[in-house]
């Protein structure tokens, strides 16, 4: 980070008042008969409906429109475990763009926990506050349990971005750039650089979607994850399989597809060239990919690529999902986020690049024109659409799979 850069950041989130959210009164309090509503004596109303139907929160407070961000901060960004406190900035960042893109009210929460069972209790009794929860920046392994556990003693969804929201904004991108390519998803070689949450969540969901698992194969810091380690946790031994490849050099020749979801230059050109016709590179690293595009662009111009960098076409952005999916779930007051309404997200976006793109995206990225194809796999984050298109479709999933306490809401498209 320039030092240039290091100061704006500084005096934005310091000036002119410290932090970048806040709460906001949504009722009027301009008089002792509003305050006796407010508050006392007139709070007790709800009080004893809720006191009898735990279900009127939704109706009288704010609970349905609340989400709790929330880590323990152990995997910050590309910082890595700086502790609770020191995640606040990011935790903030994620409520504004939940609230600027998909009007969902956030709490962050930072839990300063010494173990994944004390982060489950405590987050688990916090939970009533909330219609759902977004964990956040938490390290691989203990994410996975952390996940799971909650995810079974909560009946609000509970979704970990670095996991399901990254998945999600690779499978989508992944869907159109291999059509673009003549390719199925059910015949592509697959590798996926990067065993933590979002590697492992991505390989699940492509699996969902139709990915044969003979097909990929996954590499961590060691080598190609084969069913001859010793060394491999639950989540990795899911994706073992039993081949003679050792390196990412020896499962990249003949693969169609790249994934890379662990640090900068993992991927050479010479490695590169291996790969089979027309491929398609996800370098997703952030803010150095596994390979540059320049580089892979220069030396194979049969390629589609993408990165999770906005100043490169085809950035892999999760504010494409969560604001969105959680916009759908809480709208029908849903239970869980499940296989079903991460699917649906995904189908919604690939059908939304194939749209013509408004006037405005053109505009605010000094286009003349954007249209499907090796440059265009994926909608651009500042689309208005999207907060038409995929809450409806996350909405209807969770109605259809039987998750959902309410309707699908009227004010939603009904195809």
């Amino acid at each position: 980070m320039s030092d240039d850069l290091k100061q704006r950041a500084l005096a934005y989130h310091a000036e002119p008042a410290p932090g970048k959210i806040a709460t906001a009164i949504t009722k009027p309090c301009e008089d002792q008969n509003d305050l006796s509503l407010a508050y006392t004596p007139g709070v007790a109303a709800p009080v004893r409906e809720i006191a009898a139907n735990p279900q009127n929160a939704y109706r009288y407070t704010g609970k349905g429109n609340l989400v709790a961000v929330v880590t323990d901060g152990s995997a910050v960004l590309g910082l890595g475990n700086v502790g609770a406190l020191a995640g606040k900035p990011v935790m903030e960042g994620k409520g504004v763009l939940f609230k600027r893109f998909a009007d969902v009210d956030v709490f962050d929460i930072e839990v300063d926990a010494e173990t994944p069972e004390q982060f489950i209790d405590t987050v688990a009794c916090i939970a009533p506050t909330f219609g759902g929860i977004n964990l956040e920046d938490i390290a691989a392994p203990h994410c996975f349990a952390i996940e799971k556990a909650l995810i079974e003693r909560l009946d609000i969804p509970v979704f970990h971005d670095d996991q399901h929201g990254t998945a999600i904004i690779i499978a989508a991108g992944l869907l159109n750039a291999i059509e673009l390519q003549g390719k199925t998803l059910e015949q592509v070689k697959i590798v996926c650089v990067g065993a933590g949450a979002a590697g492992i969540a991505s390989m699940r969901l492509l699996a969902t979607l139709g990915m044969p698992k003979q097909n990929l194969t996954l590499v961590d810091r060691i080598g190609v994850v084969h069913s001859g380690r010793d060394d491999l946790n639950e989540y990795k031994r899911e994706f073992a399989r039993d081949t003679d490849e050792r390196t990412l050099a020896d499962a990249m020749n003949g693969a169609d597809v790249f994934i890379g979801v662990s640090g900068p230059d993992i991927l050479s050109e010479a490695v590169l060239m291996s790969m089979a016709a027309k491929p398609v590179v996800f370098a997703l690293s952030n803010p150095d990919p596994e390979i540059r595009p320049q580089v892979a662009l220069a030396a194979r111009d049969d390629l589609i690529m993408a990165t999770g960098r906005s100043d490169y076409p085809n950035q892999v952005n999760n504010v494409l999902g969560f604001p969105f999916i959680f916009r759908g779930a809480l709208d029908v007051q849903a239970r869980k986020i499940n296989a079903e309404m991460a699917a649906a997200a995904v189908h919604a976006l690939c059908d939304l690049t194939r749209e013509p793109v408004p006037q405005a995206v053109l505009d605010a990225y000094g286009l003349d024109s954007l249209n499907f194809g090796p440059d265009y796999i994926i909608p651009k984050p500042i689309d208005e659409r999207l907060i038409d298109v995929v809450p409806p479709a996350v909405a209807r999933a969770a109605v259809d799979s039987g998750v959902a306490r309410q309707a699908y809401p009227d004010h939603y498209p009904k195809s």
